[in-house]
């Protein structure tokens, strides 16, 4: 069976036609996955739509009450399904498993017997493990800065791969952290400054610290590079009477700091207003849907589960283990190489801008 499920049509129309013959009133849906029921599309007959109490729809059966005529383009064009556009690329968790089961698993084979959520669990944490660095399941958001200067982490976020705001030209500017604030929990205390504590014997803390509150507050402008008062200057710059540009510092586009603690993440008082784009790390068990490989990384996924398997077993001989530890290594790094999407002109582009002659 073909891999690429569907036709053509449906994967980038989401439509799919039929010829009438003057007589068939039942046409069969091949759409992956199928309508469940009649208002998840519409149906056009030489380009008017059909009213839906003409037809009826059971089982990716669609029946007509009275038959198209003899050559009328019958169109179904489904309603409400996200485009699939780019998954041939990818492998499902569904398919991984059942695609080691038939290689790595039975008589004769290196696995004899093993427990389907076994595998689903080595697959998961397999998939885990390669989202970090080998798969870069990297995710973006854009919103605008509240006036808050304070935005929620992603519900699946991980690590930040770079922070950006839009300019007027749509060009991403990027910001860059700054290391020297941060929100600490700030502890509420008394006049006499000691702990105040709750009803349940606990500390009572306040939700944003002092240091948060000054950096928040800076109104220093970007122009104001002289000010090393602002959040992006380094004020050490003047101790020792030590001259010139450091570089995370040569630049006016803002600053953020995390809070991971908290789930925030919190900008420097110029950025209120501007459309911000963050650029994550995922796991890539976010959701289903995300549950899925690159190809380039297919057998790496298999070696892995292969070898977590043998691995955790008792009485495997440890030379097997050895090996698969090896190929797991290969594999991984054959994946590695495949997805760092590596072009040669493009490099030579770069190269050759970097070997220009620059007069001083």
């Amino acid at each position: 069976m073909a891999l690429f499920q569907g036709t053509q049509q449906q994967y980038y129309n989401n439509s799919q036609t039929f010829t009438g013959t003057g007589s068939q009133v039942n046409f069969t849906l091949t759409f992956v996955p199928a309508p469940s029921v009649e208002a998840d599309f519409e149906v056009y007959i030489n380009g008017s739509q059909e009213d839906n109490d003409n037809y009826s729809y059971t089982s990716s059966v669609l029946t007509f009450d009275t038959a198209p005529a003899d050559g009328a383009l019958i169109l179904v064009k489904q309603l409400n399904n996200e485009e699939q556009l780019g998954n041939y690329q990818y492998v499902s968790i569904d398919d991984l498993a059942n695609n080691f089961r038939v290689n790595y698993v039975g008589e004769e084979k290196i696995i004899s017997k093993v427990k389907i959520p076994d595998i689903n669990f080595h697959i998961q944490r397999a998939i885990q493990e390669f989202s970090y660095d080998t798969l870069k399941s990297e995710k973006s958001q854009e919103i605008e800065i509240p006036p808050s200067l304070k935005m929620k982490l992603p519900h699946d976020y991980v690590n930040y791969v770079k922070f950006t705001y839009k300019d007027d030209e749509g060009s991403e500017r990027i910001l860059y952290p700054a290391r020297k604030t941060s929100n600490p929990e700030a502890l509420l205390q008394d006049s006499d400054y000691n702990y105040t504590f709750g009803g349940d014997n606990n500390l009572l803390k306040a939700f944003d610290s002092e240091t948060w509150k000054d950096f928040k507050a800076s109104s220093a402008t970007n122009d104001d590079l002289n000010n090393t008062t602002r959040p992006d200057v380094d004020a050490s710059l003047a101790q020792g009477r030590r001259y010139g540009l450091i570089p995370e510092h040569a630049q006016s586009n803002g600053s953020f700091f995390i809070d991971n603690n908290r789930g925030y993440i919190f900008f420097s008082s110029n950025m209120v207003g501007k459309i911000m784009t963050i650029k994550y790390i995922s796991d890539g068990l976010g959701t289903e849907d995300e549950m899925r490989v690159h190809k380039f990384a297919e057998e790496a996924i298999y070696k892995h589960v292969a070898y977590a398997i043998l691995a955790s077993r008792i009485n495997t001989p440890e030379y097997i283990v050895a090996r698969f530890k090896k190929e797991r290594r290969a594999a991984l790094r054959q994946a590695k190489l495949r997805l760092s999407n590596l072009k040669i002109e493009e490099i030579n582009l770069v190269m050759k801008n970097k070997s220009k002659i620059i007069k001083h």
